[in-house]
């Protein structure tokens, strides 16, 4: 049997689009199934859009009409995932489905078993599981059709499972010879490889080939990074499908020429996965440019290039804001990238507007001294520059602040945090270094006197992050057991980490969830992202 892998990067909602994106793989392949991802009619995820009743029903109208299109290419399966009716008088009312439809008939619904609720995941919200799982003979093979979830439940990779069931095991022990999982599952560093151990040890445990076709592309801040593959009942990779872009192909099942799995190299993946990321959000937004200022840091550097990676130097504006406490490399550096990678460039500096604001508020407030309140103007009046040209050129402002930043709340409100996508807010501050080599590993497109100066957010005169804050990768290993490990303050401690430094990187995490509720959204790279992914109360009371 010959299947084609339709690894596809849908629109959330967009119904029409994402039907004749369908039919044009459908009129240009010939094969005895076409399976295409997990919730593709939808997009993944719709999230709130599935408790409208008037978008359920466009959905409807599309499964009948893939059912009818079916016709037009007979002899031929078509497997897609899709929301359908829970008619039973209790639950939600929906359920996650894969479809398989073949010359105008349905030949089986299969619903999502497992529903995830962590992390970014809430399909409990929306879903009712499924109350049973079948399989389906479809020439010469029974296949057991899962979706996502419902293969990560394996009993012999997890110390202890989410789920009392394992669907993989159910559907093979009703007879299932082909196993095929349509999936929507979201990109984070070294997750490919995870899904390889899963797919392979389901395929070597029973004995069964085993089909994996995943999503491709950026939703919101989840990113998708495809890598669909086909593993025989050895546990042999056959093949593999790039990661990080749509891509169609037809396999023979018989085909017994074994490929390698290479992991994806960590620091390409997550450079591939944010260029991505920014080039979906603003294609499917409806943004053609992009503007973001540039300090003469490395943080507003990787974001450019990024930028310039995904849209071209061409839609691209860099703005430096200097003023009375920027350093003379501030503006140099800038224009010095700017040039080298070919980008718009303008200087807008913001000393007068700054002195007007401190004669506005002089007499109010007189006889305090100067703080962080004056600092945060200035980032403030960035801000404001930066959506002005946003208003009136239609420019998608681009967040420069990293991870290690958001975490602490060194960051301001209305300023630095301004803007409508925050490309590297999950790349903690030593990983923009790394993302920076990258960059220039062939030849130098960061000048190089951004990479070694010291980060500063000049602010005020000879200000320096590490003022302020523990180095970099002290406060990013504390940052990574507390926040991905879920470490507690005793048990960081252990790590041999100073205590006093442990107690206020925590005590800072936790006091600026405020500030973080109200950040832009932010490209998810690691495990665990600020975002809908993390859910911590505003106004309580915890250590």
């Amino acid at each position: 049997m010959k299947v084609t892998i339709a690894q596809m990067n849908p629109t959330v909602g967009d119904i029409k689009g994402n039907m004749k994106k369908m039919e044009d793989v459908l009129s240009k392949t010939s094969s005895d199934l076409i399976i295409f991802p997990e919730l593709y009619i939808t997009g993944y995820p719709p999230r709130d859009l599935l408790e409208r009743r008037e978008f359920i029903k466009k959905v409807q109208k599309a499964n009948h009409e893939v059912t009818l299109l079916s016709k037009k290419y007979p002899e031929r399966g078509i497997l897609f995932g899709t929301v359908l009716p829970n008619k039973n008088e209790y639950g939600k009312g929906l359920y996650n489905s894969a479809v398989l439809v073949y010359n105008g008939k349905i030949l089986i619904e299969e619903h999502k078993s497992l529903l995830p609720t962590y992390d970014v995941f809430d399909e409990a919200r929306y879903f009712d599981p499924s109350s049973e799982i079948s399989t389906v003979s479809f020439k010469n093979e029974i296949l057991g059709i899962s979706i996502c979830e419902d293969a990560w439940n394996d009993p012999d990779l997890w110390l202890k499972r989410n789920y009392r069931i394992d669907p993989i095991e159910i559907l093979v022990k009703k007879g299932a010879t082909l196993l095929i999982n349509i999936s929507a599952s979201p990109f984070s560093m070294g997750k490919d490889e995870i899904r390889y151990r899963i797919i392979r040890n389901h395929a070597l445990k029973h004995k069964k080939r085993f089909i994996f076709v995943n999503q491709v592309g950026g939703n919101d801040e989840l990113i998708f990074d495809g890598k669909s593959m086909y593993i025989d009942e050895n546990g042999n990779l056959i093949d593999i499908l790039p990661s990080f872009e749509e891509f169609i192909k037809t396999i023979d099942l018989g085909l017994k020429n074994p490929v390698p799995f290479t992991p994806e190299e960590r620091i390409s993946s997550v450079y591939r996965a944010l260029v991505l990321g920014l080039r979906d959000y603003m294609r499917k937004c409806g943004f053609k440019k992009a503007v973001l200022g540039l300090s003469g840091g490395i943080d507003s550097a990787v974001t450019c290039c990024i930028a310039v990676e995904a849209m071209g130097s061409e839609n691209v504006l860099g703005v430096s804001m200097p003023s009375e406490y920027s350093s003379e490399g501030s503006v140099k550096d800038s224009k010095k990238l700017a040039e080298n990678l070919g980008i718009e460039f303008k200087i807008i500096p913001i000393t007068p507007i700054f002195r007007s604001y401190l004669s506005t508020l002089k007499e109010h407030f007189e006889g305090r001294k100067e703080d962080v309140t004056e600092e945060n103007i200035q980032a403030r009046i960035r801000g404001n520059i930066l959506m002005a040209l946003s208003n009136k050129f239609g420019y998608l402002v681009l967040s420069t602040g990293n991870k290690s930043e958001l975490a602490v709340g060194y960051c301001t409100l209305y300023g630095d945090m301004s803007g409508g996508l925050a490309v590297i807010s999950d790349v903690p501050k030593t990983m923009v270094y790394e993302l920076a080599y990258y960059i220039n590993r062939e030849s130098e497109i960061i000048p190089e006197e951004i990479i070694k100066k010291p980060p500063s957010a000049e602010l005020r005169p000879d200000q320096l992050d590490q003022d302020t804050l523990p180095p970099y990768d002290i406060l990013d290993r504390i940052l990574h057991l507390y926040l991905d490990q879920y470490c507690t303050y005793e048990e960081i401690v252990k790590e041999g980490l100073d205590p006093e430094t442990v107690r206020w990187v925590i005590n800072a995490v936790n006091r600026n969830e405020y500030k973080r509720r109200q950040a832009v959204p932010g490209l998810k790279v690691t495990t665990k992202a600020f975002g809908t992914g993390r859910r911590m109360p505003i106004a309580a009371v915890y250590e």
